[in-house]
């Protein structure tokens, strides 16, 4: 299947063909000037001016009755960005419309002291719209990159176009055009209808008990807006402020501190007890002026530990002061105790800005990476229970190398060109959910299950923005990398950072199966051919844990009995999902998607299963290792023993040992037999994910229960012999 008849299946029937990218037409101008020789070249080779007006024909250029040039193409590729625009910033116009009448109805309903169904149904549809309308500006998006790709490929005669239109397409409003406003409107809306409350209580009662956990999930962009209105339906946006007003999303800096060594980045990477980060971090695309220092410290969960994170606010003059151990910490103190605060509240402060500047001093570390997003934030405030965050535009950047003798300047001008090497943009967005339950409730909340098994998620256990930079970064300082990097979905971003050598391929890096223990964790697979598999859900794994997925997005926004979630779903099928997969295949991954808030570079478009819902941490491995190896030394114990024993019978004649021992060599190398097909049986459990007990009741009840009856044999037969030997001794 062709792009152009994916374009055809696709297209909203609420909207009709007419609004879509015209795709067939430019593919057929392409067919043909690519059979004509270009005769003329002052004619067929020029490209027309950028600010040529389109053609009078509102239905397009009819190129069937004039001579086909490069002009042609051109002409009607102006005319047919113009109509996409023009009919997406009409259905922004409804859409504002639409929210407008909302707003009013919840006022409506605020004097009435109750909420109609109407309102509901009006946000609802109001969704609805604006997913439909992104699906919309995507598909036609796409279309735009993939014809231009085809002219460039396919006329080679002629001037390539495919660079200056792209670039052209970035600054048009329906590609660039911020609709944050949608979605803080929107979230007021569902607010209402919650009727949230700020939960000023939550935060106290010192004797409470929680378990808090936080899991990571990868979301494909183009999935970014349904993902962002599941949750809107249960979680008011965190609203933020910028310079042109309150958004729903923030940008976000943080530069992270190490030394040439990358001391902190192989402890967060080998997750050691007490592995600190240390970075520093503000708000905003301007230069900063309050900047937060935090760490984050690493603690084990099995020992009954959890990692903390603390911070102090300092100016931006004082950073250079916090890096050469210079901060005036007696100076503040006083401040802050003649501001009031508690000598209990200053000691903590000082405590904790002590160890960071001394950490900073003795280690040596200098800012290296950094890391900059579009974070989005949902929460009841100081209500802990459910809290998720979503960054968007994520990219790092290397910080190395700028003053650091003297500290003047500790992070990158934003003026300063970017090398190749020196920027990764992460393709896909990252999602966090932090539960807070307590010991009487240990369920999450319903919504939060059915998002997670929606498809939209794709967890990466333990995944660090700042141990990926860091990896991609600097892969000549690195001496491990993190498992995710041989991710399939990660391999053109890293390669397009220069940082080949750290995959795990054939032709570049470290060489295949370096990582492949992990390679079950990896949301997309690690080859183009996992990725068709897993698109089509093909894989080993889907068949044997079919009952422990819930793989469809479908279900998460339909209107299913009470649950009145999103009734709008971008499911394409199987043969969508290879025609994409098959695109990828040929190279194009500079497109990027631009609605509503997550244009970025180097992408490309995936349609993929999520993996099994079973989770498992990388330590199980180990632990299937450990057992083995436990096996393995009992069964070498056991022939130990029964070898001992028959040497010594042969020497004494004991016709009962001999067989005790023969009897004993048969249970040792079922030990041994066991340990193996136990070891290879559970790690291709634990490999899969396949839901279900893991472990065997049956074999070492079988093997024990042998043993005790050769135990229980002997110590009968050795009673018998004694007292057949007292009674001849008595005779």
């Amino acid at each position: 299947m062709k792009y152009g008849e994916h374009l055809k299946e696709n297209i909203e029937p609420a909207f009709g063909p007419e609004p879509y990218l015209d795709y067939s037409r430019l593919d057929e101008i392409i067919t043909e000037l690519s059979r004509l020789k270009p005769s003329r070249a002052d004619e067929t080779a020029r490209v027309v001016s950028m600010t040529a007006p389109p053609p009078t024909n509102q239905q397009g250029l009819d190129t069937s009755k004039v001579e086909l040039t490069q002009e042609s193409f051109l002409t009607l590729l102006e005319h047919e960005m113009m109509k996409v625009e023009k009919f997406t910033l009409q259905q922004v116009t409804k859409l504002r419309e639409q929210i407008t009448k909302a707003e009013q109805l919840v006022k409506s309903n605020n004097a009435k002291g109750q909420h109609s169904a109407d309102l509901e149904k009006a946000a609802d549809e109001i969704a609805n719209h604006f997913l439909r309308l992104e699906k919309y500006v995507n598909i036609n998006f796409m279309g735009f990159h993939k014809i231009l790709k085809k002219h460039d490929k396919n006329l080679k005669e002629y001037n390539p176009c495919k660079n200056f239109y792209v670039n052209r397409l970035h600054s048009q409003a329906w590609v660039r055009g911020d609709y944050s406003d949608i979605v803080v409107r929107l979230s007021d809306i569902y607010s209402a209808l919650r009727d949230d409350k700020t939960a000023a209580d939550n935060t106290g009662g010192a004797n409470q008990s929680f378990t808090r956990t936080t899991t990571k999930y990868w979301v494909k962009t183009e999935d970014v807006s349904r993902v962002k209105y599941a949750v809107l339906r249960h979680l008011p946006v965190f609203l933020q402020k910028t310079s042109t007003g309150e958004s729903d999303s923030q940008f976000t800096n943080s530069v992270y501190l190490d030394n040439d060594q990358l001391e902190l980045y192989h402890g967060r990477l080998d997750k050691t007890p007490g592995a600190i980060a240390l970075r520093l971090r503000w708000y905003g695309p301007e230069d900063p002026k309050t900047v937060f220092v935090e760490r984050k410290t690493h603690c084990e969960k099995w020992m009954g530990e959890a990692s903390v994170k603390e911070r102090f606010i300092i100016d931006e003059f004082e950073v250079q002061q916090v890096l050469t151990n210079t901060y005036p910490i007696e100076k503040k103190k006083k401040e802050m105790l003649d501001k009031g605060k508690s000598e209990k509240e200053v000691a903590e402060w000082e405590q904790l800005v002590r160890e960071i500047t001394q950490v900073i001093a003795v280690k040596q570390l200098v800012p290296t990476v950094r890391t900059q997003c579009m974070r989005t934030a949902f929460q009841i405030p100081f209500d802990a229970t459910v809290r998720v965050s979503l960054d968007t535009n994520l990219c790092m950047i290397s910080e190395r190398g700028y003053d650091l003798q003297n500290m003047a300047v500790w992070h990158r001008d934003k003026s300063w060109v970017l090398e190749k090497d020196e920027i990764h943009r992460f393709p896909h967005a990252v999602l966090e959910i932090k539960l807070e339950m307590t010991p009487e409730n240990m369920t999450p909340p319903q919504w939060v299950t059915d998002l997670q098994n929606s498809g939209m998620l794709y967890e990466c256990h333990k995944y660090s923005k700042y141990v990926h930079g860091c990896a991609v970064l600097l892969p000549e300082d690195v001496q491990a990398v993190p498992f995710w990097t041989d991710d399939i979905s990660l391999r053109q971003s890293i390669i397009d950072s220069g940082a080949a050598r750290i995959l795990a391929t054939e032709d570049v890096g470290v060489g295949p199966g370096a990582n492949a223990i992990y390679d079950h964790l990896l949301p997309f697979g690690t080859s183009v051919n996992n990725r068709i598999e897993t698109a089509i859900g093909r894989t080993s794994a889907d068949k044997e844990a079919s009952k422990g997925r819930v793989g469809e997005k479908a279900p998460l926004l339909q209107k299913n009995g009470n649950n009145n979630t999103l009734a709008y779903g971008l499911n394409f099928g199987e043969e969508e999902a290879l025609v994409e997969l098959e695109d990828d295949m040929d190279g194009d991954t500079e497109c990027s998607w631009p609605f509503p808030f997550c244009s970025r570079a180097n992408s490309s478009v995936e349609l993929l299963a999520p993996t099994s819902v079973q989770k498992i941490e990388p330590k199980v491995f180990l632990a299937n290792e450990r057992t083995f190896l436990h096996w393995l030394h009992h069964g070498v114990i056991l022939s130990s023993i029964a070898g001992g024993i028959l040497s010594f019978s042969k020497n004494s004649g004991n016709s009962w040992a001999e067989w005790y021992a023969l009897a004993l060599m048969p249970i040792a190398l079922g030990f041994c037999v066991y340990a193996l097909h136990t070891f290879l049986w559970r790690a291709d459990r634990i490999k899969t994910r396949i839901p279900g007990r893991w472990d065997d009741p049956t074999g070492p009840l079988l093997l024990g229960g042998a043993v005790a009856v050769i135990l229980g044999i002997n110590f009968f037969v050795k009673l018998y012999t004694i007292a057949e030997y007292d009674r001849l001794i008595g005779n």
